[in-house]
């Protein structure tokens, strides 16, 4: 480091490491290696492997200190942070005992005479140097500020101060030495920058090859995942032909293909991967700045609730060296495609790499004393600006600036890949660009979607189209020919995306007025509109040719060409279309539309054009819901109670059954019917007992009947059935209800079922009793479904909800709405849930109920958010299609509504002039 430094006498350097894992130690081993050679003694406080740190450092002056002062992040499994978990083992771990740590740090920094703390992200340290009069700064890329706030406000409110109290530890020190990759640190006023802190190489990759005994002409993956995900077992097949994989962190149990190495446990990883062709891995400081360092490829796959996460992918990504995984691919031994891709990029990371020896550098000038910060503000001012930037933090929860908002709207389970006939470009969606380069966007934000992208993508490409390939008739040559000049590229296009909805709880109540929760799917339709004269449209003329060919007049024509929604699914494919279409119109006319009247015009489109007697609770999801939300809506007719977090232990998942569903079938409507019948004959009943009442009791009736009086006159003006509660429908009408009613003696005596949607055939018995109960009980659920949502986390809470799924699934086959096909995936998922691996263990899987409809559609599953789970989802899939032939579609994730994307306005980018 220099001869005058040398000359100073050598410094004690005091170096805290948080317990959130290996990446931690191995930086803190570069750093403190600098420091050593510098001639200065480091004592590393840690709960790290000795070897982490003696491989690499072989000197008198390495101290370890076997101890743990935070906790970090803790894992559900090697791939889910458990956001209260954390919380409760941080509050454990540094809150309850903080008296005393910081007296026994105090003590023993002053016993080994420590002129300088140095801290990577853990909190008290900073004030336990404070408190012993010694200066400290904090090197990190991330702080648990930041990662805690997000965890905060969505697990417990009441460990809001654990964020305060780690600001305020944090605002003790000098400055902070920021890497590359960084979130938002709010709590450091003074920051400076360095380089990637990468561990050195030792050998080079030839050397590492001949010893593993691998070929130059083999290709080799590292999978390091700093531990395994438990249970999993790798398979040959997993592998393209002629590639290895390395595995780190394998057990001693662990029995592993041919194809498959085992590594030994104090391995060296830098020179594995510099001797590797790719990685596949989870993302950590760690394994991106040395995947960067030595430019190796790096497929990835997400980690739940890891919130440092977006950033380094954002540095992995814009240095082209990244590929995301797809969790379920992870699983089932999909990789050859990501793998493939990997070798296709060239990492171009040019930065420095030396960041441990600059840390190195600025640590010891700072101890002997000079001074790095331009504007040292005050302890108290500091810590002022942490708490309000803090709160700032915390005003949108797990929202940030500075998180990419593809990142946000993405999912966190298994990701893009779900299945359904998008799986395939959804697949290349992830591995390609993640900016629509052929569009300038005027207005609005395209959000990171993968599937927006690929529609703009796909609209780029229209012109493309007439030199495609067709077997089709002349028209369609036409047509398509047309379709190539649908746009003029030099005007406006305005383009809206509306999703199809998971129907959670609700379902078929929602037109009797119930509560309903719904949550906006992943897959979701996309149109793009352009006005122009229909004169200037041969698209439009040659549909007028054909009308008038078949002697039809000029009558609106409307041609869905694709749909990322699947049709007949119970997903609301329709609502999606109607909201997407009437979206993108408003948007090119300038009509301002709140989305909830949206969702009203959409939904008389659908009762009105359309002839569906369908509720609103498919339209307002579209239109109104939110990414990773359950929206609540009561339907009388639209009232929208808010949005509901789902607990990120939970996770809810669509199964389709493969049985076509449709809202405009014949047993959807006479159920439908059925339910106003039953209203109506509820009326009447009230009405009777309410006269007789009165003619019992005379025109006033004593004030211990009074109550009766008002419930009767309530029910007998009942606008919709859900308000009548369960016990009242029990005691007073269900067993005066009949099981069925032919339409014609309905009619005779009662007139109508005051339905406007639907239509009476006298000739057809409607079932009543079970028609009109459904709705009644089915609001009770939903309501307590919603309770139990935000109750304390335990098995209790989950199976409780998955009962309420279960109860709903055979009132809809009371009602005659169930299928074959549903009933069998509800099975299976019982099956799973009370297996002896499920009972064992921990559950996975509590409950499903069919959607929306009925008679066929998606079945609604309530699970934990584990891998295991995930597994089990996959097992179900498989045992359908072993027992039906038909592999089931999985709806996984969830995306924005159509009112939270609002609208593009965008145009064609000029193509480069040629020289």
């Amino acid at each position: 480091m220099g001869t005058e430094e040398s000359k100073k006498r050598p410094l004690v350097f005091a170096y805290y490491v948080t317990g959130h894992g290996f990446g931690h130690a191995t930086r803190v081993v570069e750093v403190a290696r600098n420091l050593i050679l510098a001639g200065h003694d480091v004592h590393v406080v840690t709960g790290a492997p000795d070897f982490v740190f003696t491989s690499e450092i072989q000197s008198p002056r390495l101290f370890l200190r076997k101890v743990l002062l935070d906790c970090g992040a803790v894992q559900a499994d090697a791939l889910t942070v458990d956001r209260l978990a954390s919380l409760e083992k941080y509050s454990e771990t540094a809150v309850v005992p903080r008296a005393s740590i910081l007296a026994t740090e105090v003590l023993w920094l002053k016993s080994i005479k420590a002129d300088f703390v140095v801290s990577d992200v853990v909190p008290v340290a900073c004030r336990a140097a404070a408190d012993a009069g010694i200066p400290s700064v904090c090197i990190t890329n991330f702080s648990w500020d930041f990662i805690y706030a997000e965890y905060v406000m969505a697990a417990g409110n009441h460990h809001r101060s654990i964020v305060w109290q780690i600001a305020e530890d944090y605002s003790h020190c000098e400055f902070l030495i920021r890497l590359p990759g960084y979130c938002p640190m709010p709590a450091f006023r003074d920051i400076i920058d360095v380089p990637l802190v990468v561990r050195r190489l030792h050998k080079y990759r030839k050397e590492v090859r001949k010893e593993l005994g691998i070929g130059e002409d083999v290709k080799v993956v590292i999978l390091n995942f700093g531990g395994q995900p438990a249970g999993w077992k790798l398979k040959e097949e997993y592998l393209p032909t002629g590639w290895l994989c390395l595995v780190c962190g394998a057990s001693e149990s662990q029995q592993l293909p041919p194809n498959f190495i085992k590594l030994a446990k104090n391995a060296y990883t830098p020179d594995i991967m510099a001797a590797s062709d790719c990685m596949l891995g989870k993302i950590g400081y760690g394994t991106v700045s040395e995947a960067l360092a030595y430019r190796l490829p790096f497929v990835f796959v997400r980690r739940d609730y890891f919130n440092e996460e977006p950033f380094l992918r954002n540095m992995l990504e814009y240095y082209q060296g990244g590929v995301e995984m797809i969790r379920r691919d992870l699983l089932t031994g999909h990789w050859r495609p990501y793998l493939e891709r990997a070798m296709t990029l060239n990492p171009c990371y040019e930065g420095g790499t030396n960041g441990g020896e600059v840390a190195a550098r600025i640590l010891q000038d700072t101890a002997y004393g000079k001074n790095y910060t331009l504007d040292k503000l005050s302890g108290p001012r500091r810590l002022r600006d942490a708490i309000v930037l803090g709160y700032q933090l915390q005003r949108v929860p797990g929202r940030d600036l500075c998180i990419p908002d593809w990142y946000a709207n993405a999912e966190s389970e298994l990701g893009l890949r779900t299945g359904s006939p998008t799986a395939v470009t959804a697949e290349n969606n992830s591995l390609t660009d993640s900016y629509p380069q052929d569009f300038e966007i005027l207005h609005g934000d395209f959000l990171g979607l993968s599937d927006t992208l690929s529609f703009l993508k796909s609209l780029a490409g229209l012109d493309a189209l007439v030199d495609s390939p067709t077997k089709t008739g002349k028209h369609s040559i036409r047509e398509r020919k047309a379709a190539a000049g649908l746009f003029n590229w030099e005007e406006d296009i305005f383009v809206a995306r509306a999703p199809g909805r998971l129907d959670v709880m609700g379902g078929i109540a929602d037109y009797s007025g119930s509560l309903v929760l719904q949550m906006p799917i992943r897959e979701a339709c996309h149109v793009a509109v352009q006005k122009i004269h229909p004169s200037k449209q041969r698209l439009w003329k040659h549909a007028l040719a054909r009308q008038q060919a078949r002697g039809q007049g000029p009558t609106p024509v409307l041609q869905i060409v694709s749909s990322a929604v699947p049709e007949g699914k119970g997903v609301s494919s329709s609502a999606s279309v109607e909201v997407a279409s009437m979206s993108a119109i408003a948007a090119a006319h300038g009509l301002n539309i709140s989305p909830r009247e949206l969702a009203l015009l959409c939904q008389k489109v659908e009762n009105h054009v359309v002839g569906a007697p369908c509720g609103v609770m498919d339209q307002m999801t579209s239109a109104c819901g939110e990414a990773n939300k359950l929206l609540a809506m009561v339907c009388q007719p639209a009232e929208v109670l808010g949005l509901v977090d789902i607990p990120g232990h939970i996770r809810v998942w669509g199964i389709d059954s493969g049985i076509r569903h449709s809202v405009g079938g014949a047993d959807y409507g006479s159920v439908r019917i059925g339910a106003f019948m039953g209203r109506e004959i509820v009326k009447s009943i009230a009405s009777t007992l309410l006269s007789e009442s009165r003619l019992a009791n005379g025109s006033s009736p004593d004030e211990s009947e009074e109550g009766g009086v008002e419930l009767l006159e309530a029910e007998a003006s009942l606008d919709y059935l859900c308000n009548l509660s369960p016990h009242r429908y029990e005691a007073m009408y269900a067993k005066m209800l009949p099981e069925s009613i032919l339409g014609e003696s309905f009619v005779e005596k009662y007139t109508d079922h005051r339905d406007p949607v639907t239509t009476i055939d006298k000739t057809r018995n409607y079932g009543v009793r079970a028609a009109a109960r459904h709705p009644i009980y089915e609001n009770f659920r939903v309501k307590a479904f919603k309770a139990l949502l935000t109750s304390a986390t335990s098995d209790d809470q989950l199976n409780a909800l998955g009962e309420l799924l279960y109860q709903c699934h055979y009132s809809y086959g009371d009602c005659g709405l169930g299928s074959d096909g549903t009933n069998r995936l509800v099975q299976l998922v019982q099956e799973m849930q009370h297996s002896k691996a499920s009972k064992s263990g921990e559950g996975t899987l509590y409950g499903a109920k069919i959607t929306g409809g009925g008679s066929g559609g998606t079945v609604c599953v309530i699970g934990r958010n584990s891998l295991k789970s995930s597994e089990q989802i996959l097992e179900i899939q498989r045992r359908y299609k072993a027992a039906t032939g038909y592999l089931p579609i999985l709806f996984e994730g969830s995306s924005p509504g159509a009112g939270k994307f609002g609208y593009l306005r965008i145009r064609r980018r000029s193509p480069p002039k040629q020289n």
